[in-house]
């Protein structure tokens, strides 16, 4: 076979290769809004407000039913989900803080419970700073 012949095979199987790899990269990154794995020792959810998932604000879990206070913080993914993970078996306060947003009212919950969360977002651009 000469050259000829070979490089538009070549060029042929570079291309679907390139689509397959594309298609599966795409597929792996469809988010769902599901919270991550749980566990017995975890909390977990999905932060939303009006716009849609939170991603990137803090998710606050506290408690006093230890002998000191206990405080673990944790961010948000691109879905907007979150997982404490490690927690001691405690009942615990969660809420949620963010630029642009209101801190959301705790709510009660307890390890190896799915919790989703929903955020207000502040009333205007100046009042942003306040919460």
């Amino acid at each position: 076979m000469t050259k000829r012949t070979w490089y538009p095979k070549i060029t042929v199987i570079g291309v679907a290769v390139l689509l397959a790899a594309s298609i599966v990269r795409l597929s792996a990154h469809q988010s769902t809004n599901k919270p991550t794995s749980l566990s017995s020792d975890d909390i977990a959810g999905v932060v939303t407000s009006a716009k849609g998932p939170e991603a990137g604000v803090w998710v606050i879990a506290e408690t006093n039913d230890l002998p000191t206070k206990f405080v673990k913080i944790v961010v948000t993914d691109d879905a907007g989900r979150y997982t404490l993970p490690q927690l001691p078996k405690a009942n615990y306060q969660i809420w949620v803080r963010g630029y642009g947003l209101v801190d959301s009212q705790p709510v009660r919950s307890a390890p190896g419970k799915t919790r989703n969360l929903t955020v207000a977002i502040a009333p205007n651009p100046h009042a942003t700073a306040d919460y």
